[in-house]
C-alpha cells in the first residue's frame, strides 16, 4: 500500500470503469478497511451488501437514476467535466456507472449517526481501494435504488433487516486504462481558521 498521505492526495471519484471484476483478495482488503472504520459508540452496525451481479447492478442503477432528480449542471456549476456524473450528463442512464462491484451500505433507520457511520466506512474503503489501484465513487441517497418493486424484491432476497435502510452505495472497479486519472482541483484558501 502507498503512504497514507499520498493516497489521500491521489484519490478521486472514478465513474469510468473497466468491465473486469476486481479480484477477491483486493475486495476483502477493501471490505476490511470498512469493517475497521470508526463507528459511533463502537456499535459496528453498518451492513455491507456486496453485489457483483451485472444484471442486478445495472437494474438497480437504472432505478436509482430514474428516482434521482439532481439539479442539472450548468457551465459554471457542475460535478465533474473529466468524469461526468448523472447531474452533469442526462444521457447517463445508470447511476452506478456500470461499476462491476457495487457495495450498498445499510444502517439502522432510527440511529442518530447511521449516515455518519456509513460515510466513515466508505471513506476508509475508498482510501484502501485507491492504494490498491481500484477506482471508487461514493453515491449518496442509497434508498432510491430500492424504491420500486424490483428493489424491494432484492432487499428481501438479500435478507436486509426491515429496521435498516440503504444509506449509500460505493462503486468499485478498475479505472479504464486509457482514461487519465482526474486531476486534483487547487485547494481553496481561507478554509482553515485558527484562533
Amino acid at each position: 500500500m502507498k503512504d497514507i498521505m499520498d493516497v489521500i492526495m491521489h484519490r478521486r471519484a472514478i465513474r469510468r470503469f473497466e468491465t473486469r471484476q476486481i479480484n477477491e483478495d483486493t475486495l476483502q482488503d477493501i471490505l476490511n478497511a470498512g469493517l475497521y472504520a470508526p463507528s459511533a459508540g463502537g456499535r459496528q452496525s453498518v451492513i455491507f451488501a456486496v453485489c457483483q451481479d451485472k444484471e442486478v447492478n445495472t437494474r438497480l442503477g437504472k432505478i436509482k437514476r430514474s428516482n434521482s432528480h439532481p439539479h442539472m449542471a450548468t457551465a459554471n456549476n457542475y460535478v465533474s467535466k473529466e468524469q461526468p456524473s448523472i447531474a452533469d450528463d442526462p444521457k447517463i442512464t445508470n447511476a452506478f456507472y456500470d461499476a462491476p462491484t457495487v457495495i450498498t451500505l445499510f444502517a439502522p433507520k432510527n440511529f442518530l449517526f447511521s449516515a455518519e457511520d456509513c460515510a466513515i466506512a466508505a471513506e476508509n474503503m475508498m482510501l484502501a481501494a485507491d492504494s490498491l489501484g481500484v477506482g471508487s465513487c461514493y453515491i449518496g441517497q442509497g434508498w432510491t435504488a430500492f424504491a420500486d418493486p424490483y428493489g424491494q424484491e432484492i432487499l428481501r432476497k438479500w435478507k436486509i433487516r426491515t429496521d435498516y435502510y440503504a444509506v449509500m452505495q460505493l462503486l468499485l472497479g478498475y479505472p479504464r486504462e486509457n482514461d487519465p486519472h482526474p486531476t486534483p482541483k487547487p485547494r481553496k484558501d481561507g478554509r482553515i481558521l485558527r484562533f
